[in-house]
């Protein structure tokens, strides 16, 4: 009996042992509390480029006035200037006589008469009783008195007005009375009278 103990103990040793590979008396796997450190994919740098806004459009010159070619009457008188603007000019009809004259700085100029105590040689008139001569004047007399100078004859273009024609040319301005045949011409280094 002893023999068959012994085989019974045998073969229960290896049933148990069989057994206890897959108990719960192996002990688990080791748990690790420390955390991956995450993982940070860098996509790699990309650039965008913006298109380039549009130039700007091209700066146009302002328009330029064209000459004005029909004056209105202001109290009955004509004013303009010289298209350099360095002549304002006038036909004007006064109470006892009318005329047509230039103002404005020209060379040469004649001596000042001895009854002139103003401004001498400043300008240039015709009047209706007489020939051309030199003013002897205490301001601007051709000018309609607006805030700016009175509009450009332009080089070709001509006023008739009162019996008085004046003219712009590349010379300078010519104001006649148209009657007398007396007049003159005034630029800013030249002038005659007649």
């Amino acid at each position: 009996m002893r023999g068959w103990l012994v085989g019974i103990g045998a073969a229960t040793a290896l049933v148990l042992s069989g057994c206890s590979g897959e108990s719960a008396a192996a002990p688990p796997p080791p748990t690790s509390t420390t955390t991956p450190a995450p993982t940070t994919t860098v996509a790699p740098a990309t650039t965008t480029e913006l298109p380039l806004p549009p130039p700007p459009p091209p700066v146009e010159p302002p328009p330029t006035a064209e000459p004005q070619t029909t004056y209105a009457a202001i109290g009955g008188a004509y004013y303009f200037s010289s298209p350099d603007g360095l002549f304002q000019c006038g036909i004007v009809p006064l109470s006892s006589r009318t005329e047509a004259g230039c103002q404005g700085t020209t060379n040469p100029v004649p001596p000042r008469p001895d009854d002139c105590m103003i401004n001498w040689g400043n300008g240039i008139r015709v009047t209706n009783d007489g020939p051309a001569a030199f003013m002897c004047s205490g301001g601007v007399v051709y000018t309609s008195g607006g805030e700016t100078i009175d509009p450009p004859l332009a080089v070709g273009a001509t006023i008739a007005e009162a019996g008085f024609t004046c003219t712009s040319a590349e010379n300078g301005i010519s104001c006649v009375d148209d009657a007398t045949g007396h007049g003159f011409r005034i630029a800013p280094d030249s002038n005659e009278v007649y």
